[in-house]
């Protein structure tokens, strides 16, 4: 996976199709926030950004999944993405969301950093 590995959070924290852990990076030079989540039993996360318009996208906070907890989805302008990829599903997105490497043992969610991700420095 390359980077090293940034404790995130308990295994048990996320639920499929439930509510996402938010996190913040600085990701290309920048801080954002980012959302760790878990689908058909797999950990993943994403920069808290749509690919239609670099904005938030809960529609609650820590709410990205819709109501069939089968799709992420933008709460501003309804783009839809798969959980398991971040690729466009529908909408008014061109493009996927950007992918953050996860990894899961020991009952811990860790992300790992690169080239362009790093943790906040404090």
């Amino acid at each position: 996976m390359g980077g090293a590995e940034v404790p995130l959070c308990n295994s048990a924290d996320l639920v499929d199709g439930g509510d996402a852990v938010p996190f913040d990076v600085v990701f290309s030079g920048q801080t954002c926030r980012a959302f760790a989540i878990r689908y058909e039993g797999r950990v993943h996360a994403y920069l808290n950004r749509c690919a239609h318009v670099a904005m938030e996208m809960d529609w609650q906070p820590n709410r990205f999944f819709d109501d069939t907890g089968r799709w992420l989805l933008c709460g501003t302008h309804g783009a839809v993405y798969q959980p398991d990829s971040g690729e466009c599903a529908g909408g008014p997105c061109r493009a996927g969301l950007v992918k953050i490497a996860l990894s899961e043992h020991d009952g811990v969610v860790r992300w790992h950093t690169a080239y362009n991700l790093q943790p906040v420095e404090f």
